[in-house]
């Protein structure tokens, strides 16, 4: 699927702040910026991504901040029928 199919799907760029424990300093949290596109609210490719971390790294999650914004949406886009140049 195109970036702009998904888009118009309400696919939606997606940016989330994790913070995690240190695997060798558990007393310290350490922060990872997450970005790519998904659909609101479910978001199942930040869960896909979190179930990732959770079952193979070792760093124990404290907590996630989500922010989502749209960056297409259907309204946005219109077809054109015909095209003229003026000189």
């Amino acid at each position: 699927m195109t970036e702009l199919a998904r888009q118009l799907r309400d696919y939606r760029l997606t940016t989330a702040e994790i913070l995690y424990h240190m695997p060798d300093h558990p007393g310290l949290l350490q922060s990872y910026v997450w970005q790519d596109m998904d659909k609101t609210p479910d978001f199942p490719v930040l869960k896909r991504f979190l179930d990732f971390w959770e079952s193979r790294l070792d760093g124990k999650l404290h907590s996630v901040t989500v922010t989502s914004v749209a960056v297409v949406r259907a309204a946005e886009l219109r077809l054109v029928r015909s095209l003229g140049f003026l000189h």
